[in-house]
């Protein structure tokens, strides 16, 4: 390994990773309990555009039960009994409003559902996920008032960092405007992870690497990979259908390299919350790598030891 020492957030990693940091700024594991509030998404009510972004199915994201449930107290205690049962040692909980846009509705209405999750005893903050299209002044004000006194995460969905691949995945919006929503929610201090999916038709190891040097020069807290999976009823089913060589599919051993790609270029600051995403496989088509996502971390770290790298390597900064 080169002599170059690790960075002390990395604890003993070769990246950073966020459940390393949240236990040492938190005290201990705090879990996220799913919650759909019933948003929907500019790119599929028609002010943006009608379906959706190619490639989403918001099933496939979606824990069970909140497909049986409306009410944000019940789904809260659905929550609750399954992550202490499945992590004891989970002393604090935050409610995590995941699907589709948490942030398109009018002011009166995100405030009285996110008060609502903020009002149940085991809740000790908020992550609120949403599209960098979504995030007019007055909601990033009213996040950065609920900061003040509870935890407050907000998941911008980047998904690519090209242009050229956001249009053809028919997202709705530039990077230019993922740029603009980082840098006026970090002005009010909250905390910004960014999601991203690699794989995405017309992505290359040259467009990832400039989008980690883009996300470099921006103020993010925290990313999240996903790896590109064809789920059932989307757009991008239909195209792999049609022409799969017009949709090639990373394998793990090329996913993991995409991770350890971008990871060179970002700053070590950078919390890493995920390495991948799980889809039920009645909605995924492909590909079925037989990998559970427990096993990433472990993937990922033997790589950067055989490349004999680590997250911030290339980092000018």
């Amino acid at each position: 390994m080169s002599d170059a020492p690790l960075p002390a957030c990395f604890s003993g990693r070769r990246y950073h990773a966020y459940n390393d940091w949240v236990k040492k700024a938190h005290g201990g594991r705090m879990q996220k309990i799913s919650i759909d509030a019933g948003f929907t998404c500019p790119n599929r009510d028609g002010n943006v555009g009608i379906g959706g972004c190619s490639f989403c199915n918001n099933e496939g994201f979606t824990p069970a039960y909140l497909r049986e449930q409306r009410d944000i107290d019940d789904q809260i205690e659905t929550g609750l009994t399954f992550m202490r049962r499945r992590y004891p040692d989970a002393r604090r909980f935050l409610a995590y409003f995941q699907a589709y846009s948490n942030t398109y509705a009018t002011l009166d209405v995100l405030a009285e559902r996110y008060r609502k999750a903020l009002d149940h005893p085991a809740i000790a903050g908020i992550v609120v996920g949403t599209r960098p299209d979504c995030l007019p002044d007055e909601v990033l004000d009213y996040l950065a008032d609920i900061a003040r006194t509870h935890v407050v995460e907000l998941e911008i969905g980047i998904e690519s960092c090209s242009d050229a691949v956001l249009t053809e995945c028919l997202r709705g919006h530039d990077f230019a405007c993922t740029r603009d929503a980082i840098g006026r929610a970090a002005q009010r201090g909250l905390f910004i992870t960014g999601h991203l999916l690699l794989g995405l038709p017309g992505e290359s190891t040259t467009s990832l690497i400039a989008g980690a040097q883009a996300l470099a020069g921006l103020p993010i807290d925290a990313l999240k990979f996903h790896q590109l999976q064809i789920v059932r009823g989307t757009r991008l089913a239909n195209l792999w259908r049609a022409s799969p060589e017009r949709v090639p599919l990373l394998q793990p051993a090329a996913y993991i390299d995409a991770v350890v790609d971008m990871l060179e270029y970002l700053p070590a600051s950078v919390r890493i919350q995920r390495l991948g995403s799980e889809v039920p496989p009645t909605l995924r088509l492909s590909p079925d790598w037989g990998i559970r996502l427990s096993s990433f971390p472990a993937l990922l770290e033997e790589r950067l030891i055989s490349r004999d790298t680590w997250q911030s390597r290339r980092n000018a900064s």
